[in-house]
């Protein structure tokens, strides 16, 4: 539910893919691609919940003949705004009420002014995020009357700065397309059209990005990262069944660190691929080990690599991909391609699992440090310095200390299952304080859980994120690892990588409880800080994707409202504010 408003802070309590063709049929439109992109999108029956088509043009028929409720002729009928329609959609998901009465409906229900239902019931879905024709497909915007009240003139604003986004964002998809259409040529290359203007080239997103991978400084960084780099040894060596005589393809693999170790493991080969200058360190570091008989440096993007010597297929995928907020860098896009490529069906992603993690909290030390101080410099004013700090998410580190609530899963993802298309999301929240005495809730704090599963299949939620804190042996484990030999092997069960005995589950946790990673946490600063005390409830949207400029960067919204335990009902507006994180 991407919600565009004109500011980073707004309230509203009132009214307010794959992008695979089955043609390459030159007659396509650009109505077509958008089409194929927006709707072409697994979605459920409005009335039967249990029932999933492959796309939303489906489920929408299905309701119409069905049912007999067409949702856009529905919206239409009603005059209901981008707001009251997302309402709509998720009052019937929630009430689930026969369709006989909500084609009684009137328009003045009280229901379509309930900030309780701006909140999803369905993760991700696609109902909330295409608008009805009236306003995403009409071209007669400039027709339309002027509004005759602050309250419409508002909600037009939003529904048109929504169109606009929404248009960028189309346009982005699309020359995207037509870049893989035309292979490497860019628009300013393509054969001349009848028109006359101009077609940018496209964005180059990965430049910089490989570039910034070139350097010793950002390599130390990762490596002296101990909860990461030593609970990757730890898997990884201690998964003898998994890596003995395994193909392995480690991508994004930097000095090669993840390799050695799955060599030392036992792999038989090791593919070891990354598109950045720092592959040519990586070979080198290989000969320095004398391992270059079973590790091969790739260099290249492991969307265009083929692999060497007729393999087709690996056994086990490795990777750290994870950034800032877990998705920023978008490196597991790559990831996931590498996975549909060369994994075998029954092959282990490696994480297997991460999830991201919201909670409250107190913030009161990052709020003086970034925010309040500029109001008084030396006598002076200059708390103009401060309006913008609110736009950027921040990294930094907060203690355990500054937590006001349990942490909420946002986001549980599957390596073995995600899809790309996934990686943008809109999620619900209910945060409960913890405070036991009135306390003010400066941000947000998103952190994240990752899990090794040696057989790949999910963790469930009761399996605890294991929480590395100061003198954790796992800490010490992998700086002496290089000078001892192979770890002993077990005996195969006969039942290869998926045998009858529990697989074993190593984790790590990134959050204010565990020892400081160079991931630190992400940290949402809240214009305006909500006041707490034991068993409030902060419950709202989360809302994270792809930056339409630098699909590199991530743009997060977050909707929510504040209930006090003794009141029903919220007796504030919902709250808005928007993010980058870059």
């Amino acid at each position: 539910m991407a919600l565009h408003l004109s500011s980073s802070n707004a309230q509203f309590s009132d009214s307010g893919s794959d992008r695979s063709s089955s043609t390459d049929d030159a007659d396509e439109t650009w109505d077509d691609w958008v089409s194929d992109s927006m709707e072409n999108r697994p979605c459920k029956s409005l009335f039967e919940q249990d029932k999933t088509f492959t796309t939303v043009a489906e489920a929408v028929n299905h309701d119409k003949l069905v049912y007999g409720i067409d949702l856009d002729d529905l919206c239409a009928r009603l005059s209901l705004d981008p707001y009251q329609r997302i309402r709509l959609i998720n009052w019937i998901r929630k009430e689930k009420p026969a369709p006989s009465g909500v084609l009684e409906l009137q328009g003045t229900e009280q229901f379509l002014s309930s900030d309780e239902y701006l909140i999803p019931v369905l993760e991700d879905d696609p109902l909330l995020q295409l608008q009805s024709g009236d306003w995403s497909d009409s071209d007669d915007d400039e027709a339309a009357p002027a509004p005759t009240d602050l309250a419409s003139a508002t909600r037009r604003i939003q529904a048109l700065e929504r169109k606009l986004q929404q248009a960028k964002r189309d346009l982005a998809e699309y020359r995207i397309l037509i870049g893989e259409r035309l292979g490497d040529v860019g628009f300013a290359d393509a054969p001349e059209s009848s028109s006359s203007h101009y077609i940018a080239p496209l964005r180059d997103d990965d430049t910089h990005y490989f570039s910034s991978y070139a350097y010793n400084d950002i390599h130390a960084t990762m490596i002296q990262d101990k909860v990461r780099t030593a609970t990757y040894a730890k898997f990884i060596l201690s998964s003898s069944t998994l890596f003995r005589d395994a193909v392995v393809l480690d991508v994004g693999c930097g000095t090669g660190i993840l390799s050695l170790f799955a060599a030392r493991a036992g792999a038989k080969r090791v593919l070891a691929v990354d598109a950045s200058g720092v592959a040519e360190k990586a070979r080198q570091i290989v000969k320095d080990n004398k391992l270059d008989d079973i590790i091969t440096v790739i260099r290249g993007k492991v969307e265009d690599i083929t692999l060497p010597d007729g393999i087709t297929q690996v056994d086990v995928i490795i990777s750290e991909w994870m950034g800032y907020a877990l998705l920023y860098e978008s490196m597991l896009d790559s990831v996931l391609r590498a996975r549909d490529r060369f994994l075998r069906p029954d092959g282990v992603m490696a994480p297997s699992q991460s999830r991201m993690m919201l909670a409250l909290c107190e913030g009161s030390e990052i709020f003086k440090e970034r925010i309040s101080f500029w109001s008084d410099v030396y006598g002076f004013e200059l708390s103009a310095m401060a309006n913008e700090v609110y736009d950027d998410a921040i990294v930094d580190v907060v203690g355990p200390e500054t937590m006001v609530s349990a942490p909420y899963t946002i986001k549980d993802l599957n390596l073995g299952s995600v899809t790309p298309a996934q990686l943008d999301f809109a999620a619900p929240f209910t945060l409960t304080s913890t405070a036991e005495r009135r306390t003010k809730v400066h941000a947000f704090v998103l952190y994240f859980d990752t899990f090794f599963a040696e057989d790949g299949q999910p963790v469930g939620p009761d399996v605890d994120v294991h929480v590395a804190r100061e003198g954790d042996p796992v800490l010490a484990e992998v700086w002496p690892v290089g000078g001892r030999p192979n770890p002993a092997r077990r005996m195969s069960s006969g039942d290869g990588l998926k045998g009858k005995s529990k697989a074993r589950v190593t984790s790590f946790s990134t959050g204010p409880e565990s020892e400081p990673t160079h991931w630190k946490q992400t940290i949402f600063l809240l214009r305006d800080p909500i006041h707490v005390h034991e068993g409030t409830v902060v419950e709202g949207t989360f809302i994270c994707h792809k930056n339409v400029d630098n699909s590199r960067e991530l743009d997060v919204e977050i909707h929510y409202v504040v209930k006090d335990p003794s009141e029903e009902l919220s007796s504030k507006g919902a709250v808005v504010q928007m993010f980058k994180v870059r």
